[in-house]
C-alpha cells in the first residue's frame, strides 16, 4: 500500500509534484486539526516536530474554549503542544493537488511526554496494555453517513431546512441505486486505497440517502487512524462535488440514524486468540472473558462510544441500533454480535457507536473493558436470542448523554485504566455539551409552546 517514506517525498518535492504537507492531530471529536507546510520546510523542520495550540483538546464542536479544563485555560494562558509527526504514517492525498498528510502524536513541550489526553495516545496506552498480556488488538470499522443534494455552504445559509439527501429512496444494497452516486463513491474509494488505506467495499445503507463505507481489519491504531481519513475524504470528495455528507448519529426524527459498528479481536503469535474449534461457536476462553468485560462495562464505557446528546436520539427500538447491553450469535438486534461463528476469523462487533464517535476513544474503550474481562476472568454468559427489543429483563445502555457522563465520572474500571486525568477531562467535555445544550430554546419547544402554554 502506498504509505510513504521520507525519502520518496523528498524526490517528490525535488520533481515538483508534492508542494504541501497536511501535518495533522486528532481532536477529541475525531477531527484532523494542523497546518499545512509548505514540503521543503517540512522536510528541513517540521519533520522532527511542529507546534499547535493547546486549546485543540479542549473545545467544543463549534472551536469554542469552555471553562473547565486542567490542562488549559485562559489563566495557563492557552501555551502549546509539540506535534511530533508519526512518519509511518505519510501518505499522498490524492483529492488534493500536490499534497501528502502526517498524523501527529501530542507532547508536552517542557517533558516531551505524550499528553495523555490525546485521543491517539488513549489508544496506544491500551495497546501497550494488550501487548504486556501478550495480545496484539485488531480492529475494523464500518461507517455509515448520509449524502446531501446541496453543499455545506448551501445548507447552512438556508439555516439547515428543507435538506434533501441526494439519492431519494431507500437504497440498500441497490447497485442500480448506488450507481446515481458513483461520481462520488467511486473516487472516495479509490483515493483512500491510493492513501494505503485498504478499502473494502461501499454499499447503499437501509435508509433513504444513507452509505456505508467498509475498511478491512488492521492493527487498533491503524484502524482508527484509517476511519478518520475515511471521515475526511467522504467530506471532502462530496464538497468537490457540490454536495454535503453528514456523519451525525440521527440527522432526522424520522429516519434511521448511522452507526459506525467496531469489530474486534486479539492476535497472539500471529493467529486470532479469539479462535477455538473445540469451544462453542468457535469461541477461546479469552474470547469469552473479554466479551463478558465488554458487557460488564458497557454502560461505564458508553460516553466514549455515544458523545454527543445527539448520539442518543438514534437508540430506538425496531432501528437496528442497539438499546440492550447483551451479546448475542449473529443477531442484529443485540449491542454485541459474534460475527463468524466456529471460523478463523471469529470476532465481537460492537453495534452501539454511531457515526460520530471519535474511533480511537471508541476503540480504547472496547479495549478497556475487555482486557479487563481477560484480568477479572469474568464468566460470559449465555448469548440472547430472538428479539432483544422486547426483553425487558435484559440491560439498556445509557439512554441519555447525562447518564452516560455520570456512569463514565464514577468508573473505578476506567480511572484505573485510562487514569483519572483521562476520564476528569471528557467528563468535562460531556459536561459541556450538556451545558451548552440546557441553554438552547429548540425548534421542538417553539413549535410545541408557542401558542398553546
Amino acid at each position: 500500500m502506498a504509505v510513504l517514506t521520507l525519502d520518496a517525498l523528498t524526490a517528490q518535492a525535488n520533481s515538483g509534484e508534492t508542494d504541501t504537507v497536511l501535518v495533522c492531530a486528532v481532536d477529541m471529536q475525531g477531527r484532523l486539526m494542523g497546518k499545512r507546510y509548505h514540503v521543503a520546510h517540512f522536510l528541513e523542520h517540521a519533520q522532527d516536530e511542529a507546534h499547535c495550540c493547546n486549546y485543540l483538546l479542549a473545545t467544543d464542536l463549534e472551536m469554542g474554549t469552555p471553562e473547565g479544563y486542567a490542562t488549559t485555560s485562559w489563566q495557563l494562558g492557552y501555551g502549546d503542544y509539540l506535534m511530533k509527526p508519526d512518519l509511518g504514517t505519510l501518505r499522498p492525498v490524492p483529492w488534493l493537488d500536490g499534497t501528502v498528510l502526517v498524523l501527529c502524536d501530542l507532547l508536552d513541550p517542557k517533558t516531551h511526554a505524550p499528553v495523555p489526553q490525546s485521543p491517539r495516545q488513549i489508544l496506544k496506552t491500551q495497546i501497550e496494555r494488550a501487548g504486556a498480556l501478550g495480545f496484539t488488538p485488531m480492529m475494523a470499522t464500518e461507517l455509515e453517513f448520509f449524502l446531501f443534494a446541496r453543499d455545506y455552504n448551501s445548507i447552512r445559509a438556508s439555516g439547515f431546512r428543507d435538506l434533501e439527501t441526494l439519492i431519494k429512496v431507500n437504497q440498500d444494497y441497490s447497485i442500480q441505486m448506488t450507481g446515481r452516486e458513483e461520481y462520488i463513491m467511486r473516487p472516495v474509494r479509490n483515493t483512500l486505497y491510493a492513501m494505503g488505506i485498504p478499502v473494502e467495499n461501499t454499499k447503499g445503507e437501509a435508509e433513504t440517502g444513507q452509505e456505508e463505507l467498509n475498511i478491512r481489519y488492521a492493527g487498533a491504531l491503524g484502524a482508527a487512524d484509517h476511519h478518520t481519513l475515511a471521515k475526511q475524504a467522504v467530506k471532502e470528495i462530496a464538497e468537490q462535488k457540490g454536495h454535503a455528507a453528514t456523519f451525525m448519529a440521527k440527522w432526522r426524527a424520522d429516519r434511521l440514524g448511522s452507526a459506525a459498528h467496531l469489530h474486534q479481536s486479539l492476535f497472539a503469535d500471529g493467529e486470532n486468540a479469539f479462535h477455538d474449534p473445540e469451544g462453542a461457536h468457535g469461541m477461546s476462553k479469552t474470547m469469552g472473558h473479554y466479551v463478558a468485560g465488554l458487557l460488564k462495562y458497557a454502560p461505564e464505557t458508553m460516553l466514549l462510544l455515544a458523545p454527543y446528546i445527539n448520539s442518543y436520539k438514534r437508540f430506538i427500538p425496531g432501528t437496528f441500533a442497539p438499546t440492550k447491553i447483551a451479546w448475542s450469535v449473529d443477531n442484529r438486534t443485540a449491542g454485541f454480535r459474534l460475527v463468524g461463528e466456529g471460523g478463523k476469523g471469529v470476532r465481537i462487533e460492537c453495534r452501539i457507536p454511531g457515526a460520530d464517535m471519535n474511533p480511537y476513544l471508541a476503540c480504547a474503550a472496547q479495549l478497556a473493558a475487555g482486557l479487563a474481562g481477560i484480568e477479572e476472568e469474568l464468566p460470559l454468559p449465555a448469548p440472547a436470542r430472538g428479539d432483544l427489543y422486547a426483553m425487558e429483563e435484559i440491560p439498556e445502555v445509557p439512554a441519555t448523554l447525562r447518564a452516560a457522563t455520570e456512569t463514565f465520572r464514577a468508573s473505578k474500571m476506567l480511572r484505573k485504566t485510562l487514569g483519572d486525568a483521562v476520564v476528569d477531562h471528557y467528563t468535562r467535555a460531556a459536561e459541556v455539551e450538556q451545558e451548552d445544550f440546557d441553554r438552547a430554546v429548540t425548534d421542538y419547544e417553539l413549535r410545541r409552546g408557542f401558542e398553546r402554554v
